[in-house]
């Protein structure tokens, strides 16, 4: 092996570089299973511990950079890992959740109950402008990017830790793995402070962990 070769194996301990997209901790409407889309809402105690706890765990990884929404809900998620890290966090108001007009601040059943058929059809996977606002499709095209950008600037084997939002974080996994937008929804939620891994692999991102609570683990096996 050359000393250039030699040089480049000690950088880079098997991997490439990793993005966690991290979901914000818990706020009283998630509580309430209201619509929050782009409306402001702080974090309850509850999710300021939840992003106290995550935060140790995803400290232990040495992130190299964090972007987040800014939201408050993600800022001060994104906050207790910049306390522990010494990272400054760029904020982005592209990582927003959806926005979704006349649904926010409506709960899960008066959704339904007064938009029934649009609910539903979301849910078929049709593109649909929730309450009069955005296609899940335009919210990858602005979240997206972001990442992308701010992935580009890590080192070979660095990591990037995204805050932002549940169906945002959902969208922007679908696009980044080359998924059709009606297959989006087959990615699922993720819970309050829980996070999604994608790691560069030789044909572009791959998703490892979806939806965690703990440290990802890596695989070894046939796939690896």
């Amino acid at each position: 092996m050359s000393a250039a070769a030699e040089s480049a194996a000690e950088r880079r301990p098997g991997r490439g570089r990793r993005v966690i997209l991290w979901r914000h901790g818990q706020t009283a409407w998630n509580v309430e299973r209201r619509f929050q889309g782009t409306t402001d809402v702080r974090l309850t105690e509850t999710g300021v511990a939840q992003a106290r706890r995550a935060a140790r765990l995803l400290a232990s990884l040495q992130p190299d950079a964090i972007v987040s929404s800014d939201l408050s809900r993600a800022a001060n998620t994104a906050a207790e890992l910049s306390g522990l890290t010494g990272l400054e966090i760029t904020h982005d108001e592209a990582l927003r959740e959806t926005y979704a007009g006349l649904w926010q601040g409506l709960t899960h059943d008066e959704i339904i109950a007064s938009h029934g058929d649009e609910y539903a059809a979301w849910k078929r996977g049709e593109p649909v402008r929730r309450g009069g606002g955005e296609l899940e499709t335009e919210v990858a095209d602005r979240a997206a990017p972001v990442v992308l950008r701010h992935a580009e600037k890590l080192p070979e084997d660095g990591t990037l830790v995204v805050v932002s939002h549940g169906g945002t974080i959902r969208t922007t996994i679908g696009r980044l793995l080359g998924l059709d937008a009606h297959h989006w929804e087959a990615l699922g939620g993720l819970s309050n402070c829980c996070w999604s891994v994608l790691g560069e692999g030789a044909r572009g991102w791959r998703l490892l962990e979806h939806n965690a609570g703990t440290l990802p683990e890596p695989v070894l096996g046939d796939d690896d």
